[in-house]
Order: structure tokens, then sequence, then C-alpha cells
């Protein structure tokens, strides 16, 4: 099993708070694997293994269990009297109603409460209004590219390049890859999502007849090929409709909403608004999207010839995710900047660029943030080794060292 210490030490930090604790995140980036090293870690702390109780809706053992009812009995014969009780429920947005059981088991003594999900619709629905203020979000992701290379054992290089191709899923970090073995791997994976996760967002909305519902899975993976295939770029509900109006598929902008909502919803792609970096507000038009693993969309857009840029774009999102920050694109007049970063009320302003070497790069890659007037720090992210410096307050790094965390 990959080790993921983070996200262990985010656990441990919540041990025994009066919280529930829900991870979410994409099939196979290691929730479960993160579930059982978790347990393990409470056992080496003092836990016995009759205070843990655990269940995996995937396995077929608990299928009975999918009855709300039935679960709560099940979880409440298995309370371990005395003293405080560990549940663990995996996948648990296959079950209806199952924030009736969470809701019940909360405001009993002596329980502490792990639950993951592969779908946030169980989170933008009854949960997130039934739990208020009880529960957080560990919002888990592939592997990053340290951890990519730590488990793997590759030079920076080498492994930059297998990182770009194949992604981060950390199955694929341990297997011996091949290009037929890594592409079989993701088609289950993409299609699970697709149909499997997709269903259960459906079943929480049966019992809503005002719910607009996912039903053409064609137009599904319509939507999410041209989403991989413009990743990093502008795009709003109108482009995506006209897009398909262009190819066919007449559909109202509402339709295509809805669609774009199940991809986001099913942790395949994350948005990044625009931000007015002057007035310090959001603005409505034209986010971006960017996918949650770059293997996913070399599956998705086979043997297409990708812009390097756009790629590296894409893993410096989700780094910037994974260290805490929301992550905005950023407009300054005319021009813009690639990412806003900010935690507690303190911004980053990022380019990223494969290569800066030519003067006309160099220059269009230093306006925007020279256009920036106050006095946050301003970084370029560069695949090139020639550039890193410091150009009037700019400073110019080399994109694996940031990676790695070896740029300070």
């Amino acid at each position: 099993m990959v080790e993921r210490k983070e996200y262990l030490e985010r656990l441990a930090q919540w041990k025994d708070e009066q919280v529930i604790k829900v991870i979410t995140g994409i099939r196979r980036c290691g929730k479960s694997t993160l579930l059982l090293q978790y347990q393990a870690w409470l056992k080496a702390n003092g836990v016995s293994a009759d205070q843990i109780v655990s269940v995996n809706f995937e396995e077929l053992e608990y299928e009975e269990l999918l009855d709300y009812r039935k679960l709560y009995e099940y979880l409440k014969s298995h309370l371990c009297i005395g003293k405080k009780t560990y549940i663990f429920l995996d996948e648990i947005q296959k079950v209806a109603a199952f924030e009736k059981v969470v809701d019940s088991l909360y405001v009993k003594p002596d329980i502490d409460i792990y639950i993951t999900g592969s779908n946030a619709y169980m989170l933008s629905s009854d949960l997130a209004t039934l739990l208020t203020g009880r529960y957080v979000e560990i919002k888990m992701l592939p592997l990053s590219f340290k951890e990519f290379l730590s488990i793997t054992d590759m030079d920076t290089e080498q492994g930059l390049a297998e990182y770009l191709r194949n992604g981060g899923l950390p199955y694929i970090a341990v297997m011996n890859r091949t290009s037929e073995k890594v592409e079989t791997y993701l088609e289950g994976i993409y299609n699970t999502v697709i149909v499997k996760d997709i269903e259960d967002r459906q079943a929480r909305k049966e019992s809503d007849p005002f719910k607009r519902k996912i039903t053409d899975i064609v137009l599904l993976k319509t939507i999410a090929k041209y989403l991989a295939s413009v990743a990093g770029n502008p795009v709003s509900i109108r482009s995506i409709t006209n897009y398909l109006t262009s190819n066919g598929r007449k559909l109202s902008p509402n339709t295509v909403s809805d669609y774009v909502d199940a991809l986001i919803e099913s942790f395949i792609f994350y948005p990044a608004e625009r931000f007015d970096i002057v007035g310090k507000q959001l603005l409505k038009a034209n986010r971006k999207l960017y996918i949650v693993d770059l293997g996913l969309r070399n599956y998705i857009l086979p043997r297409q010839n990708y812009d390097l840029g756009f790629s590296l774009e894409n893993i410096v999102f989700f780094e910037l995710l994974r260290r805490g920050y929301r992550v905005m694109i950023g407009k300054v007049g005319n021009t813009e900047v690639d990412f806003v970063a900010e935690k507690n009320g303190v911004y980053s302003y990022i380019q990223v660029t494969a290569d800066m070497t030519a003067k006309e790069t160099f220059e269009r890659e230093l306006k925007p943030l020279s256009n920036i007037r106050d006095n946050y720090e301003k970084i370029v992210l560069t695949a090139d080794r020639f550039t890193p410096g410091n150009y009037n307050g700019i400073q110019v790094k080399y994109l694996p060292d940031w990676l790695l965390g070896k740029d300070s």
C-alpha cells in the first residue's frame, strides 16, 4: 500500500474531535487505503480491534446494509460500550438516506465517525444541510509529483515525463507499467466513475422529481472529452453548448450545466473561477476546468499532441490545492495571470510556462505580474533550467524544484 503521510497526519489531528471526518475524492485516489492505514495507526496507538467498526459498501458481504435502517442497527450492535468506538463507512454515497444514520450516531457519546465518498453531491445536498458545522471535509487527490517520485524512485526528469504521461493514481505508481496495462486500468476507473458514480448520484435524486437527471452516458462522455481537450482554457456553459450544437447535438444550456456539474461532483474536473486582482472579487464569466489526473486525460484523448504548458499548468493547479490554497484565475486589466492562490487572506500570483528562454516568451510571462501594484509575491514557474532568478521582484523558479519543495 502507498502510504499517504500528509493525509494520515490530518486524520490524526482530528482524532476524537466532535466532528464527522468526511474524506472525498475520485475513485482509486487512495481513500479506502487511507482508512486501513489509519485503523492500523489507531491500533498502534492503543485502540483495540473491538473499538473499530469498518464497513466498505463496495464489498458484497455488506450489501444488505445499503438499507439505512439495517445499517444503523448493525452499527448500534457493534458499539464498544464504555470505550470510544471508531466507525468507518467507506463509499457511503451508495446508501440512500445515509445522513440519517450519520446524524443519529453523531449525537451519541463516545463515537468517532469517518466516512468516504466518491461524489461531492452527497455534500451538496442533505448531509451538508443536516450537519452544518459538524463535519470537516478532507479532500483527497491522486499522488503529488513528490509522492510519485518517492514511490517510483525515478530521477526528476524521467519522473516528470512519466507523471505527465501516466498521471498520479497510486496503483499506477506501483504497478509494472506498460502502455497497455496503464490504459486498461485507466479505462476501468473512467468508466466506473462515469457510470457507477453517476448512478449513485442519481439514486440520491430519485426522491426529488424537480432535480434533472443524468441519463445520457454518451453525452456525458462527449462533454468530458471536450473539457479534457480544452483543459486550461476559459470555458462557459454557452461555449460547451455551442460546441455540441455544431456537432449535431441540440441541447439547452440547463441540460449542459447539469452534465458539467455531474463531472465536477464526481471529481474528474475541478473548476477555477476568474478573479479581478485590482478589485479583489470573483468574476462570473469564463472559468477554467482542470482534470484531476493527466493519465485520465491521456486516456480520454489518446495519441494527441498536448500543449506542454497547459499540462504543467494542470499539475501546478492541483499542487496548490494540496498545499491548502484557494486557487483562482487572475485578471489584471486586459491580461491574465494563470493563478491567484489565496490562503488566510494572503495572495500569491503565479505564471506557469514550459520554457522562458525565448525573449518574447520571457516578456509575455512577466508582463501580467509587472502590472500588479500590490506587494504580494509574484512567481513564474518554468520547466527550463536557464531562466530562474529574481527579476525586479518577480521570482522565476524551476518548476520541478518547486513541486518537490526545494525552491525555498
